[in-house]
This record gives C-alpha cells, structure tokens and sequence, in this order.
C-alpha cells in the first residue's frame, strides 16, 4: 500500500512552511510520497466564513512567539516576513505551473525559502522574477504562465475543491480520507500512515 499525504497549502502560511519542511524530512523517513495541493488559502478563508489569525490582536502576538519557537526548536530558517500580509495569488497560480512541469520541489523550495528564511516580497513582480532566476527557472516563461486563464481557472478550481473537501485553513494534510490541520500534527499524520 502506498503511503501518500496530500498537502493543502499557500506560501503565505508560516505554519505551511513549518509543515513542508518537517514533511519532507517524515516521508524520507518512512518512505511516503506529498500529493501536492496548491490553494489560496484566502479563497479558503471566504468558503468557510474563516478569518486570518492576525485579525486576533492577541492571538497574533502568541503565534508569532509560537512561530519563533517552532522555527527554533526544529532548526528551521525563519523570519516573520516584514511584507507579511503579502498576496500569493500570482505565486500559488505559479504553483501549479511548476505541478505540471514537474517542477513542484523546486518551485516550493524557492517559495518558501523566499518568503519565510529571506523575508521577501512575493506580491512583488520584480522580486518573484529574481527568486525565480536564482532558482534556475526560465523567469519569462513561469510569469507569462502566471497570467493565463486557465491557470488562474485552475486555482479557483483547486481552492474550491479543497474548500469541498473540508478544509478551512493551512497547513491541511489527509492520509486517504482523513483529514489533519496545522504542523503541530505531523505525529498524527505518521501515525495514520
């Protein structure tokens, strides 16, 4: 039986980042494969009447305590990204290029390294082109697929469908039909595989 998690998620989600490395580091481990799921976790937001945690003054400042810890504790590179609310409509559409490219390792690699190691700006056109180059993507070729219709369908049609299957925030993990919220539930997840 193939161990596979698919995995629910947006750049703009410091708890996504925690979940992507530490997943990597389970599935090495035990031999599971990641069934990539790029959304927008804002569009997951509006499907569920959801709000971002920042909305909670008080529930803001201990999770950004929480992301240091973890960051920490985990030996994970990590800053709270100065540009933190950014918007990843372009880099998640970006995403799911890199799915159909089979490019998806790299691409979240260079995401996410950019958004919470170096603290960059991934609503910025310029600094998604230099991420993108220094990454070893044709930049030109990732941006104009950016702004087709049918990749920004396709991440409508992701965020919808992961909407439908019960997710309501990110990180979100299911093993077969199980679902799993947040990456302070990697245990839960090695468990049920």
């Amino acid at each position: 039986m193939s161990k596979t998690i698919d995995f629910y998620y947006d750049y703009i989600s410091p708890a996504s980042y925690f979940a992507w490395v530490r997943l990597q580091e389970l599935c090495e481990r035990i031999g599971a494969s990641i069934n990539y799921k790029p959304m927008l976790l804002g569009g997951i937001f509006k499907a569920n009447g959801n709000t971002s945690p920042i909305t909670v003054p008080a529930k803001w400042e201990w999770i950004k305590r929480d992301f240091a810890k973890t960051a920490e504790f985990y030996g994970i590179p990590y800053q709270l990204n100065p540009h933190f609310i950014f918007s990843t409509v372009n880099v998640m559409r970006g995403a799911l290029w890199a799915l159909s490219a089979g490019r998806i390792e790299d691409y979240n690699r260079a995401m996410y390294k950019a958004a919470w190691a170096d603290g960059k700006d991934l609503s910025d056109v310029d600094t998604v082109k230099e991420v993108l180059e220094e990454a070893g993507f044709d930049a030109a070729e990732v941006l104009e697929a950016m702004t087709q219709p049918e990749i920004k369908q396709a991440l409508i049609a992701a965020t919808t469908e992961a909407a439908e299957r019960g997710v309501f925030g990110a990180p979100t993990m299911f093993v077969a039909d199980e679902l799993f919220f947040g990456q302070d539930r990697l245990d839960f997840v090695e468990r049920a595989l």
